[in-house]
């Protein structure tokens, strides 16, 4: 990983570059002075999946959901241990594909919940089907490049 990585502030859409030597100190946003790497799964717009999907250089998985989908409501919980687990060495992030239908057909999505990892501005891999915390991080670790 580079000195220093791009990434997209989820809640504002700014892009902060972020020594990688502290991650671990909780950076924050420099525009909206939110946590860039807390552990925590956030909710996201289009254009923010976008920005994030082409710009942060700390993996990014993204769980395609709907609120009207049993497996991924039940997979909601596993979901959020595995961000609490890997971060801050990746982020965890979610989008409404109900309220956001274009992001399917953008994505060439077919079933949910899918999850899609992002690194580097490219998709690095797919995971479709409700998973264990345990796969969800396995997963992660097997394609992108974690350090945690």
């Amino acid at each position: 990983m580079p000195a220093a990585a791009k990434i997209t502030c989820l809640d504002c859409g700014a892009v902060n570059r972020v020594p990688t030597d502290r991650l671990t100190s909780g950076p924050k946003c420099g525009v909206c002075g939110a946590k860039l790497a807390d552990g925590k799964v956030k909710a996201l717009d289009p254009a923010t999946l976008a920005k994030a999907s082409k710009t942060d250089q700390l993996p990014l998985l993204v769980d395609f959901w709907a609120p009207w989908c049993g497996p991924c409501r039940m997979m909601a919980p596993q979901f959020e241990q595995a961000a609490r687990s890997l971060a801050p060495h990746a982020r965890f992030a979610k989008i409404d594909t109900q309220e956001f239908p274009q992001v399917s057909q953008k994505f060439g999505i077919r079933g949910i919940p899918l999850l899609i990892l992002f690194q580097n501005g490219q998709e690095i891999g797919r995971l479709s089907g409700a998973r264990p915390a345990a796969d969800i991080e396995a997963f992660v670790r097997s394609h992108a490049k974690v350090s945690a």
